[in-house]
């Protein structure tokens, strides 16, 4: 009878048992945090606190008074929720309205990401 060795897989087999030293392990720096904590909230940025004049296109959609730009990006979000713009697929898709196409630059589609630039764009 014959008897046939069966390769394991993954396994090396060798000759010698060679005798294995763990490697030296560096010992880890500790992380140092850059900040240190106060118990007071960080300032909200200046620029982004600016109240901002929105074009017509825009103003057709977050209204027409001057206000900051995280509030326009608030105020897009509301009427595209709102509305059910929102791509039932691709959630990151906006889809457009007969409000929101001037602003898109005719597309019917934008992404999330787009917002911001559009927003951008639209304000002065």
């Amino acid at each position: 009878m014959a008897t046939t060795r069966r390769k394991t897989a993954g396994r090396k087999k060798s000759s010698k048992k060679a005798a294995r030293r763990p490697a030296a392990r560096k010992k880890a720096a500790k992380k140092t945090s850059r900040r240190k904590s106060t118990g007071r909230k960080r300032a909200p940025n200046p620029a982004f606190m600016r109240p901002l004049q929105p074009s017509s296109q825009l103003a057709a959609v977050v209204g027409n008074s001057p206000m900051p730009r995280t509030q326009v990006i608030s105020k897009l979000w509301a009427y595209i929720k709102r509305n059910g713009l929102q791509d039932a697929k691709n959630r990151r898709a906006i889809n457009a309205d007969e409000k929101l196409r001037p602003l898109f630059g005719g597309r019917s589609q934008v992404t999330m990401f787009d917002l911001a630039k559009i927003a951008n764009r639209n304000l002065s």
